[in-house]
């Protein structure tokens, strides 16, 4: 195990490349790709996370890409665990694989919306935040039939969530900052909702 002060002072920028690699790797394109489906950024939404991946291909295959996605970030932060025990690099990490999914260099920096791996890194940073988030998801998808939605409901609240349920600041701050950027992800989706009222 290194050292906490040899932790930060050498290894932790290579932590947070390797949190960006892990969480960077497209594994809805190389599943639908591998399996015959083609390229999933040519067909429907052109977004390479499971819901995309259900829509044009199969179920198998979506929940596979879920299930991969949402542990991208947890195996990212568990590898730098084996060799610093740090709750900052736990945080830097986590918010280095979501980063990672949402602009991946494989991909021109064009990547997913992020959810899956954001709520497998809530999990990891808080189990009772990430299974709260995860049903709030749930809850919303219920009523609204539509996972943009339901991602949206679940990452604003996410926040406020994160602050009134364990008031750790640091904690707080990554938390908001991954919502925030799976939000903005979700632009395009908030326009056309908006659009659609009007």
């Amino acid at each position: 195990m290194i050292p906490l002060e040899l932790c930060h002072a050498k290894f932790i920028l290579i932590f947070i490349a390797t949190g960006y690699l892990l969480g960077s790797i497209p594994f809805g394109l190389i599943l639908t790709k591998i399996c015959g489906y083609g390229n999933i950024r040519k067909l429907g939404s052109g977004n390479i996370g499971a819901t995309n991946v259900l829509r044009n291909s199969n179920k198998v295959l979506a929940a596979l890409t879920l299930i991969l996605d949402g542990t991208k970030g947890i195996f990212a932060i568990l590898l730098a665990r084996l060799f610093c025990q740090d709750y900052l690099v736990d945080l830097y990490v986590g918010v280095a694989s979501v980063i990672g999914h949402i602009f991946p260099i494989w991909l021109q920096f064009r990547g997913g919306k992020g959810v899956a791996t954001a709520l497998g890194v809530f999990l990891l940073w808080n189990w009772h935040l990430g299974l709260m988030s995860c049903a709030i998801w749930l809850f919303s998808y219920t009523i609204a039939r539509v996972s943009a939605v339901a991602a949206i409901v679940s990452f604003i609240m996410t926040p406020v969530l994160s602050y009134s349920s364990t008031h750790d600041i640091r904690l707080v701050f990554a938390v908001s900052f991954l919502c925030i950027l799976v939000v903005i992800r979700h632009y395009d989706n908030i326009k056309y909702a908006l659009k659609k009222r009007s």
